[in-house]
């Protein structure tokens, strides 16, 4: 019978060798993976802090707001009491809505309502209040009805109907962040940072108004009175001034 021979093993032996590349891409994924981590923890942060400060600013506007309102009111009791009248101050903006489609429009109108933004119909826009625009509306008043908007009706819009102009793309305005790419640079942050600086007319108000797009109304719950009449008119109709009363048309087409 043959004799078996055992062949003894090293155990000690030392282990395989990993690849140059191999350990070069190991390196470089926990390099990655470590940079993607700190840039989302800091990211976090930074979201986190911008929100705070919108919270706060958010809280200012109210108290702003509130304080106008509370002035006003004290005004009007005092120039009651004292048998007065009280002058309200001047609006300072202005909602702007096309009610008349493209037939029959002569160049000129055509061309303002270009420059309004106001290329179809039922499109709505906010203007500031100025010896140019107002020049620009009496040109237009056949095709348009605009009035002076209330708190309500600014926000209204901007949160429901409001879109943005982000690369010549119609964007929804569905986080914060879209805003602060666009109007960061210019302290906008917000929505309630574009509603205060709307409704106010501040000194950022170009910008926002061109970042928004224009608002797309629907056609007026109950319809229309009578196009071709002016709002003024005793018989009643729909283009020109409505003044306040832009706030119950708004809402009839939001």
């Amino acid at each position: 019978m043959a004799e078996r021979y055992l062949i003894p093993v090293d155990t000690a032996a030392a282990p395989a060798k990993i690849p140059e590349s191999l350990k070069k891409k190991i390196a470089r994924n926990t390099k990655l993976t470590n940079e993607k981590t700190a840039s989302l923890a800091e990211k976090k942060k930074t979201d986190s802090e911008g929100r705070r400060k919108l919270k706060i600013r958010t809280l200012g506007y109210d108290k702003e707001y509130a304080r106008t309102e509370k002035r006003l009111v004290a005004l009007r009791r005092e120039a009651k009491k004292n048998g007065n009248f009280f002058v309200e101050p001047e609006a300072k903006l202005l909602f702007v809505i096309r009610i008349h489609g493209i037939n029959k429009i002569a160049p000129k109108p055509r061309k303002i309502l270009q420059l309004l933004r106001l290329r179809q119909i039922n499109n709505g826009v906010f203007l500031k209040v100025n010896t140019p625009i107002l020049n620009m509306l009496k040109c237009v008043q056949p095709y348009i009805t605009y009035g002076y908007p209330s708190l309500k009706t600014v926000r209204t819009l901007v949160y429901k109907r409001g879109f943005g102009k982000v690369n010549k793309n119609r964007i929804p305005l569905t986080d914060n962040e879209i805003i602060s790419t666009k109007l960061g640079k210019d302290g906008i942050n917000g929505v309630e940072d574009m509603v205060h600086e709307l409704y106010t007319a501040g000194p950022k108000f170009k910008q926002v108004s061109n970042f928004l797009w224009p608002f797309k109304l629907s056609n007026p719950r109950g319809g229309w009175v009578y196009k071709r009449h002016g709002y003024a008119e005793p018989k009643g109709g729909d283009w020109g001034n409505r003044m306040e009363q832009i706030n119950e048309l708004v809402a009839r087409m939001s």
